[in-house]
């Protein structure tokens, strides 16, 4: 940026109206040069492994004035960025330097190394001694270049340092500057003044050229084209918005669905290009003409600008606040929240626009500060009230979405409602900071918020295009709100809004390219150096593992094991079991290749053992038990099994778990532990073939040898019951109620066990009917020991004598029918009387 002329900017990339337009470029400049500083500067200045003394030379030239300019603090900011840039370049090539010789380094010490250590003694053959001295200083000879480069390296890194403190230093200073205050009236009248005398000066400029006969030929031979190219740019400009806008929303109002949403999207980019491609071609047209100066020509090249900043922010606040609600809500608010939050952006646009053009001025005619502070102060109180009432939507939105959750705030409410405060606060006092006289810190304020929100709603706006081709991709919109993938883009969308939001701030592109250049350089844990490119080396090469390992999975599982004589068990087993091997492949090769020392991790395993021994006993031991049941299989997905009190069949055997689904449908995790070393019974190993036992009682009296054989009649003519062995009927016991008998059968498929035992009840209850054969069910009697307790008692009259007639003893027989339930045994604890009635 440049520095601030007579307190009028300050020398912060948001400061300037081009800003928001050349973020974009500014962060892939910085992302470029980062990249490729060390390939260019070896290009540049040579070979980094040969260091001649010319460049030495060079090098303490470019080292002695940027300790000089750092010393005295003299220079401008132009000047020490390009001596920034100078260092920059030498840090780099001074840094591929610190390798060179590596290779020819480690053979001379594989040699060293291959003679052995010096003896005790200090006394070795003659030839021995001569060769290792020979080494050493061979080793010396290849170091020395080394040991410069480090030494120039570490030289450069703080003179680069020192610089980025002074420019920091001045960048807050130039904020905090107090300068005259825009509510002075006395300033007034010459801002006024500088205002009229621009404006009269791009007047006289063209009444100056139309006075000259060479600028009105010019303009006589261009005034067809002119006419054209205005006549399409005042059409671009009035409807092409309106066109594209009328256009987006018939997409969305035919049909709802994620194609439509993003061929709307792209059409909607129209409602920005095609007004700035007009005032590219109007802009084109006044200059072709001849007749404007120097001012009108710059003021005229900064329309363009000016426009892009108007319809890029209607663009956001149509997407933020739609019309339709097919385009997705992203705040929640009403049809007249909603209408009102577009004025808003409608307006804010206009008056960015209007600071765009105000700032080319201010630095074409090179302003005072008064003047400026002026002219723009009433631009900076307009921008503060409306995002004053954006906050406020920010605020209902979050209470909306808070109401919605019953009442619970999540850490997304939580942020919603305090951007909305901090919009509000920042709205307030960055007007209030420029009256007082801080009009660069009041500006920073209110401008860096508003670019800050117009991020957010472009990075909000990117989310939802991501996540309607998705939509597009898989076909299930629910798919797309529970998968991950979504998710992943989200954060990495964010991540690179990250430098973006930093330059807004106040950030350098050199602050960027600096923390480019550490993330590049990487990081060392013990004595091991990880790098990006060896983390992106590893990410691929575990990658490939595991889609290979799948692929042969895929493979076995189709084509290979379907014709072997493997059970199912016994192939998911296998696929299983190659899976297993494969990512462990994968992981082992990737950090291999990554030049990850494995050895390392010994400190790391012996940790980890002695936590094994404690806390993750449990967790190992059903590791071990599942890798168990895939080898042996004793049990197999499928299988009918109970174990635990728990039955149903095994639906997948994972290494820490088995899940069975039981009959009522709900699923049962098991740990593999307890199918090692608990009892499981496996009904269905091996076959299906499973014995049924059919309980059946005959009242006494019965003829049990005729009972026996309709019941042998029933059993063998079940169509699941094996007649090899035949079904046989068993007489077991005389019991207390009835003659007891078994059923026991042998079913060609167990899990039908229940079809078949209801079927078998069925037929025992219809043959029984047919031979007159019954049943019989328990009975009880019971006796009362004080049976007179059931005789009303006489009621005996108020009034009068009455002769009393001697009750009739009570029959102490028992009823016939049930006791009344309100009568109590008065042995069992209840009254003697039975209680009133």
């Amino acid at each position: 940026m440049q520095a601030a002329r007579r307190g009028v900017t300050v020398a912060l990339p948001i400061h300037r109206p081009g800003a928001l337009l050349r973020l974009f470029v500014l962060i892939l400049t910085a992302l470029a040069f980062c990249w490729g500083a060390p390939l260019s500067a070896q290009e540049g200045q040579g070979s980094p492994a040969a260091l001649s003394a010319e460049d030495i030379s060079a090098w303490e030239a470019v080292a002695t004035r940027a300790e000089d300019a750092i010393e005295s603090d003299r220079a401008s900011d132009a000047a020490f960025e390009e001596l920034r840039s100078q260092l920059a370049g030498w840090r780099s090539r001074f840094e591929a330097a610190r390798s060179a010789n590596s290779a020819a380094i480690s053979a001379v010490e594989a040699q060293i190394d291959t003679l052995g250590p010096v003896p005790e003694s200090g006394e070795e053959p003659q030839a021995v001694a001569e060769q290792r001295a020979m080494l050493e200083e061979r080793r010396s000879e290849l170091q020395e270049p080394v040991r410069r480069a480090e030494i120039a390296f570490s030289r450069a890194d703080a003179l680069i340092r020192s610089i980025d403190t002074s420019l920091r230093a001045r960048q807050a200073k130039a904020l905090l500057r107090l300068g005259p205050s825009p509510l002075d009236p006395t300033n007034w009248p010459g801002a006024l003044d500088d205002l009229g005398g621009f404006l009269r000066a791009i007047g006289v400029d063209v009444r100056d050229h139309w006075k000259t006969p060479v600028q009105r030929d010019i303009f006589r031979q261009n005034l067809p084209v002119v006419i054209f190219l205005v006549i399409l740019a005042l059409v671009l400009v009035a409807r092409g918005r309106g066109w594209i806008e009328t256009l987006a929303l018939r997409l969305l109002d035919q049909e709802r669905s994620a194609a439509r949403w993003l061929v709307s999207f792209i059409v909607s980019l129209g409602q920005i290009l095609l007004p700035v491609l007009g005032l590219v071609l109007l802009s084109t047209a006044a200059i072709s003409s001849g007749l404007l100066g120097t001012r009108g020509e710059t003021m005229i090249s900064a329309l363009p600008g000016a426009g892009f900043m108007i319809f890029a922010t209607r663009w956001l606040g149509d997407f933020v606040f739609p019309v339709s609600e097919r385009s997705g809500l992203m705040l929640a608010l009403s049809q007249s929240q909603r209408r009102e939050g577009r004025v808003y952006a409608n307006v804010l646009g206009l008056l960015l626009g209007v600071y765009w053009l105000a700032q080319e001025a201010s630095d074409l005619e090179d302003w005072p500060a008064r003047t400026t502070n002026v002219l723009i102060f009433p631009l900076l109180v307009v921008l503060g009230l409306f995002l004053l009432r954006i906050s406020r939507f920010l605020i209902l939105h979050g209470r909306a979405e808070a109401e919605e959750s019953d009442g619970s705030t999540s850490f997304r409410q939580q942020l919603v409602f305090f951007l909305g405060q901090s919009v509000a606060v920042l709205a307030v006092l960055g007007p209030a900071l420029a009256a007082i006289g801080y009009f660069h810190a009041g500006t920073a304020l209110v401008l860096q918020m508003f670019y800050s929100l117009e991020l957010l709603a472009l990075v909000l706006i990117l989310q939802k295009a991501f996540v309607e081709i998705f939509v597009v991709v898989t076909g299930d919109r629910t798919r797309a709100s529970e998968s991950l993938l979504p998710v992943i883009i989200a954060f990495v969308l964010n991540l690179i809004a990250l430098p973006f939001l930093a330059l807004i701030w106040g950030a350098r592109q050199t602050d960027l390219s600096e923390l480019w250049t550490k993330f590049r350089a990487g990081f060392t844990v013990g004595e091991t150096h990880i790098s990006p490119s060896d983390f992106l080396l590893f990410i691929l090469v575990f990658v490939l593992g595991y889609g290979l390992t799948r692929l042969v999975q895929g493979a076995m599982r189709t084509s290979v094991l379907p014709k072997t004589r493997l059970d199912i068990g016994g192939q998911n087993a296998v696929i299983s079991g190659l899976g297993y091997v494969g990512i462990f492949l994968a992981a082992l090769i990737a950090i291999t290749s990554a030049g990850i020392d494995l050895s390392s991790l010994a400190i790391v395993a012996g940790a980890l053992s002695v936590g094994v021994g404690f806390g993750l006993q449990t967790i190992v031991s059903n590791f071990v038990s599942g890798i168990i049941l895939l080898i042996e299989r004793p049990i197999s997905e499928g299988d009918w099994i109970e174990v635990g009190g728990e039955m149903g069949f095994v639906r997948s055997i994972s290494v820490r778990s088995t899940r069975i689904e039981t009959f009522d449908r709900t699923d049962v995790i098991v740990p593999n532990a307890d199918l090692i070393s608990g009892k499981v019974t496996n009904w269905t190993r091996g076959n299906l073939i499973g014995r049924l036992i059919v309980p059946v009682g005959v009242g006494y009296g019965s003829d049990t040898r005729h009972v026996a054989k309709i019941l042998q009649e029933i059993a063998e003519e079940q169509p699941l019951v094996l007649l090899n062995p035949p079904p046989g009927v068993i007489f077991t016991a005389f019991g207390a109620d009835s003659l007891n008998f078994e059923i026991r059968a042998i079913l060609r498929d167990v899990t039908q066990i229940l079809v078949v035992q209801t079927e078998i009840l069925h037929r025992i209850a219809e043959r029984f009917s047919e031979e007159g054969i019954e049943i019989p069910f328990a009975q009880r009697d019971i006796w009362l020991r004080n049976p007179e307790a059931l005789q009303p008692k006489q009621d005996t009259p108020s009034k009068g004598p009455v002769a009393s007639q001697p009750s009739e003893p009570t029959s102490a027989t028992p009823p016939t029918g049930p006791a009344p339930s309100h009568l109590r045994d008065p042995d069992a604890g209840g009254e003697g009387d039975g209680g009133d009635r």
